[in-house]
């Protein structure tokens, strides 16, 4: 079963390819994805990796939550879904 995890805490410098470099030692991945700011196309200093396989998730998530990469001590968690549909809050 698919496993998504959070990463956060990145440096500015590191990419999908980056990111999916430090997790794939832990299995089979089918996306590493940074996410960039939608104007500037910079990133925004977190991602997603997403595991075919929730142990090798796990296993990465124990191992590489705190470590360093890029020069930056990363956070490691299970990604929360956002809920479908409906909408965030007000907008004045």
């Amino acid at each position: 079963m698919p496993k998504k995890l959070y990463v956060g805490n990145l440096s500015w410098e590191t990419g999908d390819a980056g990111l999916e470099e430090a997790f794939s030692r832990f299995g089979a991945i089918t996306e590493a994805k940074v996410i960039t700011d939608r104007d500037s196309g910079r990133s925004r200093g977190f991602g997603f990796v997403t595991f075919e396989d929730s142990d090798a998730a796990m296993a990465a998530m124990g191992e590489l939550d705190g470590s360093d990469l890029g020069g930056r001590t990363i956070k490691v968690n299970e990604a929360n879904d956002r809920p479908k549909g409906g909408s965030r809050g007000p907008r004045y």
